[in-house]
């Protein structure tokens, strides 16, 4: 790799900053739902995001044609599916570390849900990496007498949805720019789930400080800041790469669940862990290496 095709150093801080305001966003959500029902939660939280985004996405919007928000909309609708299963599966959760390797396997799905979709031909390294990460899941499984939990179940539906996500908005994105495209799919989905929790959740008679605290830091950090920077370092590098950063969300997670909620994992969990992100660094390998060489 030549010093001039090499991605930015600049990129690489920046997507590290984003992994980490996701992994901080795990921990705001996870206190938030202590106040709020997840829908609603989950709802306002993406809508005062997307709103808050607007003023910097308006320019570009107002220079588009109205055909071209039709597949903003309905990415926007399969995003708001996704985060509903990811918000209800982090309600039930009881261990947010091992909940993020099982949110990550949605990265190790794209490939495959691309092959199903559009016909795209996976590396051969995505056939290597899903059943080392299949036996990661079942040694956490393992860890409750070889039950999966609600909330796991949860995670891996919303793991699945997401990689559909990814490829639709991969697509998406060739019409409408990322910032306008994110500003819409945010908007939607608060629409969508703020109305969804009117109709079936009920809503609580008055909000404790603590709890609007922790709405406003997953609003103003890992939803507005964390989406704004993840826009901006994806435009100085290229989608392999930058997904090879992404993949530490998890790692993160795990650790700052140690320390704000006192987890421990157990040899499974530790063991199932290990093997979904060794399943996903299986199945960037090329781009790992890549990035090993440049050091």
């Amino acid at each position: 790799m030549t010093a001039a095709s090499r991605p930015p150093l600049k990129a690489d801080l920046l997507l590290l900053a984003v992994t980490l305001l996701a992994a901080a966003g795990w921990i705001f959500s996870k206190e938030a739902l202590n106040g709020l029902p997840p829908l609603l939660f989950i709802g306002s939280r993406f809508l005062l995001a997307g709103l808050l985004l607007l003023p910097f996405a308006w320019p570009s919007l107002r220079k588009r044609r109205p055909a071209q928000f039709t597949g903003a909309l309905g990415v926007g609708l399969v995003f708001a599916a996704a985060i509903a299963f990811w918000v209800l599966g982090l309600a039930y959760a009881t261990h947010l570390g091992e909940s993020a390797f099982i949110n990550s396997l949605g990265i190790l799905l794209v490939p495959v849900m691309a092959r199903l979709l559009f016909g795209d031909r996976p590396p051969k390294a995505t056939w290597i990496a899903l059943p080392v990460a299949v036996v990661g899941l079942a040694c956490l499984s393992l860890d409750r007498g070889f039950h999966l939990e609600a909330s796991q179940w949860l995670f891996l539906i919303a793991a699945t949805l997401f990689a559909l996500l990814f490829n639709l908005n991969s697509r998406v994105v060739r019409s409408l720019p990322a910032l306008p495209l994110t500003t819409i799919q945010l908007i939607v989905v608060g629409l969508v789930l703020t109305a969804l929790s009117a109709l079936t959740e009920p809503w609580p008679a008055r909000l404790g400080g603590d709890t609007l605290a922790w709405l406003a830091a997953s609003v103003l950090l890992a939803s507005t800041l964390r989406f704004f920077l993840q826009v901006y370092a994806q435009g100085l590098t290229t989608p392999s790469h930058a997904a090879v950063i992404m993949i530490l969300e998890a790692v993160w997670t795990a650790l700052m669940a140690a320390v704000w909620f006192n987890e421990t994992m157990s040899a499974w969990q530790l063991l199932g862990c290990g093997l979904i992100f060794a399943a996903l660094l299986i199945n960037r390998w090329r781009w790992v290496r890549a990035l090993w060489r440049r050091r």
